[in-house]
């Protein structure tokens, strides 16, 4: 059992260190936990007021639909949001939406645009673009002047980097960096890239583009974990039909200063326009909203991290060590299962605390891994307990009917002081009957004379305790309650004294001395598996087993098959007949024992 044991927590240990360092089944389901976490921790948390949405909705499309027509909009439009924004003074315009190609069939909306852009040059505004995954583009030493692409030690110049920018507008405005959605494995964005690392030179983001230039502190890292807020309180954001009509006012209606300060982010947030994305709060963010997210983590230096992998190895290797040990002490399961179920919800209470304090702890492989040993070790239990009931099955269908040992094994098996009736029968003449035969046919002939007898005493509710010889101990009233044990016993004595003559004309030995002498007497003893630690017997042993069998012995002076005492007699009330059949000195007893013999009623 020990060694079948730490074979198996070998095995889950393995295939826990499996599971973290290589195979990451279990990841999509780790960090479908942790969002959830996530989920309830941001909506604690109100969105950062100096940053504000500008969202092109469904409002917006049905709005400017008469002005601008259908989207996408002529880049005037942006042109005029930009003549209404740059005035208040905000700390930086971010735009979410490309400007990559020329409007071809509307050329003087992109001049317009420019030239709005070059009005406002003074005013940090930011624009997006998209590196593809391609090997044809610009030599990264001419791209780096325009995009702010920064070498390290022993970067490539010749390095090929394709990327899409605002080729709409003129380089010296070209203040920019990537919005490439990062997705885990699962489809789901929870990082925000800072660089994209390229032979030795780094890509901005547009979110680390505009920490750069805004003076945030950007970490040295190739990605953020995002750290989300969603609360009750709507984050700061317009519709852009509202700002751009009131901006057209001849009297504007909103504040003059409403973005004075405020780090303004325009994208896109209507289903039609294909800008959302899977991530933690929602399976349909819009894309602006993700960035706004990024760049308020670099502002206020809030961001989350995930705990070292050791961390989850280390809980996942402790919980197996303490099953292990449960397990090998011969815990009992179901406290095991209970106590590994209370560890596992502190645990996870502890995860999301630590959620609270922007940690990622991935415990659902070291929660797998500890309940699957749970269930292995479990099951190894329960197959040992089993084998060991088959055992205490086989055992205990020697002593009483097999139907009562199930019962008897459910309520458990007890040594305890208990009011019983003992029987002892012994064979005489036996001896006589042996000598005219074979060893194996008296062996075989014993054999058959005992299971006739043992199906007498079963059928009466008695419960077989030994052989000694060719005598038979049974007792009633244990180990299964019996309020009639007397009873019961008398009529089996006295069955088993008609199967002696059935057994006998079975012989053909009618005419031998061979008889039976049967003894019964009730009273209390201590009944439980009695023995050594190496070797026990369910038994009764007492004063009342010694006067049961010294009666058994007298039976032969009496001259009288069966013989009861008088306790039996009485606690068998008017069920049989009795004939009294004298006093007599028992060894041990300073009174002489009252003597019966039972007949059926007449």
């Amino acid at each position: 059992m020990k060694r079948s044991l730490a074979l198996v927590a070998a095995a889950v240990l393995a295939l826990l260190a499996l599971e973290l360092g290589f195979l990451h089944w279990l990841r999509p389901l780790d960090n479908r936990l942790l969002d959830s976490m996530v989920r309830s921790h941001a909506v604690e948390l109100a969105p950062d007021p100096d940053i504000v949405l500008v969202d092109i909705d469904e409002k917006s499309l049905a709005d400017l639909d008469e002005i601008a027509g259908r989207f996408p909009w002529p880049r005037v439009v942006y042109g005029q949001l930009l003549d209404g924004l740059a005035p208040q003074r905000p700390r930086a315009i971010v735009f979410d939406i490309l400007f990559a190609e020329p409007d071809l069939a509307r050329p003087e909306s992109d001049r317009e645009f420019v030239a709005a852009a070059l009005r406002h040059s003074d005013v940090q505004v930011f624009y997006p673009m998209v590196r593809l995954q391609s090997k044809t583009g610009m030599r990264a030493s001419e791209l780096a002047p325009l995009i702010n692409l920064a070498p390290r030690p022993g970067a490539n110049p010749d390095t090929r980097i394709a990327v899409v920018p605002p080729l709409v507008l003129p380089q010296k405005l070209w203040r920019t960096g990537t919005i490439n959605f990062l997705a885990d494995d699962d489809g789901v964005g929870r990082r925000y890239a800072l660089r994209t690392r390229d032979e030795g030179w780094d890509l901005p983001s547009l979110p680390a583009r505009v920490a750069m230039d805004l003076g945030f502190t950007l970490p040295d890292a190739d990605a953020l974990v995002l750290a989300w807020r969603s609360g009750a309180e709507k984050p700061s954001r317009v519709s852009f039909s509202d700002l751009y009509r009131d901006f057209e006012r001849g009297k504007r209606q909103r504040p003059a200063d409403e973005f004075t300060g405020k780090i303004v982010v325009i994208g896109a947030a209507a289903p039609g326009l294909g800008d959302l994305r899977p991530t933690p709060l929602s399976y349909a963010q819009p894309g602006h909203e993700i960035l706004a997210t990024a760049i308020e983590n670099l502002k206020s230096g809030r961001s989350m991290r995930y705990a070292p992998p050791g961390v989850p190895a280390f809980i996942g290797a402790a919980l197996l060590l303490l099953l292990y040990v449960a397990f090998r002490r011969g815990v009992d399961a179901r406290a095991t299962g209970a106590a590994l179920a209370v560890v596992t919800a502190l645990l996870l209470a502890g995860q999301y605390l630590l959620v609270g304090r922007l940690v990622l702890l991935p415990l659902l492989t070291p929660f797998a891994a500890a309940w699957t040993f749970y269930a292995a070790a479990g099951l190894g239990e329960y197959l040992r307990e089993r084998r060991a009931r088959q055992e205490a099955v086989s055992m205990f269908s020697r002593f009483v009917n097999p139907h009562v040992v199930a019962q008897l094994l459910d309520r458990g098996i007890e040594t305890s002081r208990r009011d019983v009736t003992l029987l002892f029968s012994d064979i005489r003449g036996f001896t006589t009957l042996s000598e005219t035969r074979s060893p194996e046919e008296v062996v075989a002939l014993i054999n058959r004379y005992f299971s006739l007898q043992v199906d007498v005493v079963w059928r009466h509710g008695g419960t077989l305790d030994k052989y000694i010889g060719d005598c038979i101990m049974a007792m009633w009233g244990a180990p299964l309650d019996d309020s009639n044990h007397a009873r019961n016993a008398v009529a089996c004595a006295l069955d088993m004294a008609d199967t002696l003559k059935d057994f006998k004309r079975e012989l053909g030995a009618e005419h031998l001395e061979f008889d039976v002498g049967i003894g019964l007497h009730s009273g209390p003893a201590v009944v439980g598996l009695i023995g050594s630690e190496k070797r026990r017997e369910y038994t009764a042993i007492g004063d009342t087993v010694n006067l049961a069998s010294r009666i058994e012995g007298l039976t032969k002076d009496a001259q009288r098959r069966i013989l009861v005492s008088r306790d039996t007699m009485e606690k068998c009330g008017n069920a049989f007949d009795f004939a009294a059949a004298g006093s007599y000195k028992v060894k041990g007893r300073a009174q002489a024992v009252e003597l019966f013999e039972p007949k059926r009623k007449t």
